[in-house]
């Protein structure tokens, strides 16, 4: 494996604390809170304790003021080890984000010091059941009344949205203006009108709660919109590079620590006289999957260092998306299948693993609008050749 020159020696010390904190207040849990459905309170709590959420907030606001490198390495650690009951991606990567980058010193105040302690919750109200990928679409509606705006409407595919006690929420201020009739807001969800619906039951990511949300006539101060009404749709464009790396960098980890142990099962496990790895297919197959792996996480850290330097722009971002989240399903498809029959049971890794990856082809953007966006930017300064008369 190439060595990643990202990272120093204090920021591998980091990794060793989360590792260790994995493996102290996440991993003997991780069983009942899938079957729950849900994580508890308290793991937000230590991992706030620990410096673990919200890295890169600055102290003024409660947080440790560190580089993004520190989240990637919370982001990297929790996704080696199969655990998607924390929502810390979501609260930290884009909630937090969206705060510091667009709210008012007073809501950064109200908001920060409790996002980094644990004690408060982000999630974004974005997806409609008739808006997906297409937010300009959004039907949830936020009326002026005075001084205030009262929101009516429905979200639904929320990450964290049993648990969250603050919501980054798109609402339509202006039906007629299109994508300039959007506006963020900062709802605290033990308003009055706030209502959580059922926490959903989904294909995988079994630990992390995912609900319905419901605003009915929930009266909102004009303070609490996040940057200027109407500006909700330009807001959440210049953030879209930043979630789909995220994305990626999920899916790379991922990638590898499945063919990290699938090399360990396949070198042990024995099949006509030889080991599953003995054999020239099995061989070949990882040989693939390693060698895409390596690709991929260059290409990712690559990216990272784009953005840390404000220069990762949206195609790069949809191309590392797109790339990472189809190598992460292949991997996990192809790996299943060395570990035959135990493979498809719940107790090993791959197969939760495998359950896991199908949503990385849908969050952030689908796949399609990936390619879409990619491929429109190859024929924009294309121009149409004119026919040519001769026979």
């Amino acid at each position: 494996m190439i060595k990643r020159s990202l990272f120093s020696e204090e920021h591998e010390m980091f990794r060793d604390t989360v590792r260790k904190f994995i493996d102290r207040e996440i991993r003997p849990y991780h069983a009942q809170w899938e079957k729950d459905g849900i994580v508890s309170r308290e793991v937000w709590r230590k991992a706030g304790a620990a410096g673990l959420l919200c890295c890169t907030v600055d102290e003024q606001y409660g947080g440790l003021g560190l580089e993004y490198l520190f989240d990637v390495i919370v982001f990297e650690e929790i996704a080696k080890c199969g655990y998607t009951g924390p929502g810390f991606l979501i609260h930290c990567d884009l909630v937090a984000t969206y705060i510091k980058s667009f709210g008012t010193d007073a809501q950064k105040r109200q908001w920060l010091p409790r996002m980094v302690s644990g004690e408060a919750i982000g999630a974004l109200g974005m997806t409609e059941p008739h808006a997906g990928s297409d937010l300009k679409n959004i039907r949830t509606r936020a009326v002026r009344d005075g001084d205030d705006y009262v929101i009516n409407g429905q979200k639904v595919f929320i990450s964290n949205g049993q648990m969250c006690d603050v919501i980054v929420l798109a609402a339509k201020t202006d039906r007629d203006a299109g994508a300039k009739g959007i506006t963020l807001f900062l709802v605290d969800t033990s308003l009055p009108g706030f209502k959580r619906g059922k926490n959903l039951e989904k294909l995988g990511l079994k630990a992390q709660d995912t609900s319905e949300l419901f605003f009915e006539d929930l009266r909102v101060p004009a303070s609490a919109i996040l940057g200027e009404e109407g500006q909700g749709f330009a807001i959440m464009m210049t953030k879209l590079a930043q979630e789909r790396l995220a994305q990626a960098i999920r899916s790379a980890a991922v990638a590898e620590e499945v063919i990290g142990y699938t090399v360990d099962y396949t070198a042990n496990r024995e099949a006509f006289g030889k080991t599953i790895g003995d054999f020239q297919n099995t061989q070949f197959k990882l040989a693939e999957l390693h060698t895409e792996a390596v690709i991929g996480r260059v290409f990712t850290d690559r990216c990272i260092e784009l953005f840390m330097r404000g220069e990762l722009d949206a195609l790069d971002a949809a191309m590392a998306k797109m790339w990472l989240s189809n190598l992460h399903c292949k991997v996990v498809d192809e790996c299943l299948q060395l570990f035959g029959g135990w493979g498809y049971m719940w107790e090993y890794p791959i197969a939760r693993a495998y359950a896991d990856a199908r949503i990385v082809k849908i969050a952030g953007g689908s796949i399609e609008i990936m390619k879409y966006l990619i491929g429109r930017n190859l024929f924009a300064e294309k121009k149409p050749r004119e026919l040519s008369n001769a026979s």
